[in-house]
């Protein structure tokens, strides 16, 4: 698999929905007819900036359709609550799907926007107890939010990350109990489980996900597949990524080309022994 360096256009990323969905999947669509490979995830299976993200390498090597439900900053509740998609899934010969990150989910602390997962709606009554100093209204992103909390009181906040640690894994047994059929867990980072060390505010993709967490759900998958991005992957940068001016910030934050070729790889084997 290789790549090459798109220079900095912008990708069409042909938009579809499946079915009676309100999401928005990256395409072009597929139909669905025969024997497909389902992936569902975050903004890495979506392949924001990529031109061939992991889904399409794997489509090319296995020359079996993959059907790309990823969604930008998606949270696990946006797939779990997708009657379309989970009988999509069902339906697949096998599912991958992405450990995303544990901010962007409603809690006991928060809502976030059905769809657009990344958007905070509000807080609960347990969070304005917690935090009776701040003015919730100044929100609308999650991670300026527990940004913010972080920031006033590191031990009132770990409250609300050990809340959205436990909900995660709630919710992603639950996902993983909705889909019929065989599921390949993906971890997909610039990190190990076990490294979730933050070189400043949250953490790390996927935000507040560990080992523990990992193992916690790992019997209500078929298998677990860890891709961790190696040095040379990283070193690599944004070169074969394709954006705008302003979207380079954004597109320094994700992982790049020849991470998903990595990534792509090690898919390669047991997908082909599970299908």
């Amino acid at each position: 698999m290789t790549y090459e360096n798109l220079g900095q256009g912008v990708l069409d990323y042909f938009p579809c929905r499946y079915g009676n969905s309100k999401l928005l999947f990256r395409g072009p669509r597929k139909k669905m007819a025969g024997e497909y490979i389902a992936m569902i995830g975050g903004t890495e299976t979506y392949g924001k900036f990529i031109e061939k993200p992991f889904p399409t390498l794997v489509s090319e090597e296995m020359e079996m359709e993959c059907v790309n439900f990823g969604c930008v900053t998606a949270g696990v509740d946006v797939f779990a609550n997708e009657i379309p998609v989970i009988e999509a899934c069902s339906n697949a010969r096998v599912t991958v799907v992405q450990a995303v990150g544990a901010q962007n989910m409603s809690n006991r602390f928060y809502a976030v926007h059905p769809r657009r997962n990344d958007r905070f709606l509000r807080a609960s009554t347990l969070m304005k107890t917690v935090f009776g100093e701040v003015d919730f209204t100044d929100f609308s992103f999650t991670k300026h939010l527990l940004t913010t909390l972080q920031t006033l009181s590191k031990e009132r906040f770990s409250i609300v990350r050990d809340e959205l640690k436990e909900a995660w894994i709630t919710r992603m047994k639950l996902l993983l109990g909705k889909i019929e059929g065989k599921t390949v867990l993906l971890w997909f980072a610039d990190r190990t489980p076990e490294d979730a060390s933050t070189f400043n505010g949250l953490g790390r993709e996927p935000t507040f996900v560990d080992r523990r967490m990992i193992e916690e759900i790992r019997p209500f998958a078929t298998e677990v597949v860890e891709v961790v991005a190696s040095e040379a992957a990283l070193a690599q940068g944004t070169a074969g990524m394709s954006y705008s001016s302003m979207e380079q910030p954004a597109a320094q934050e994700l992982l790049g080309p020849a991470a998903h070729q990595e990534a792509a790889r090690a898919l390669l084997e047991p997908l082909s022994r599970l299908i």
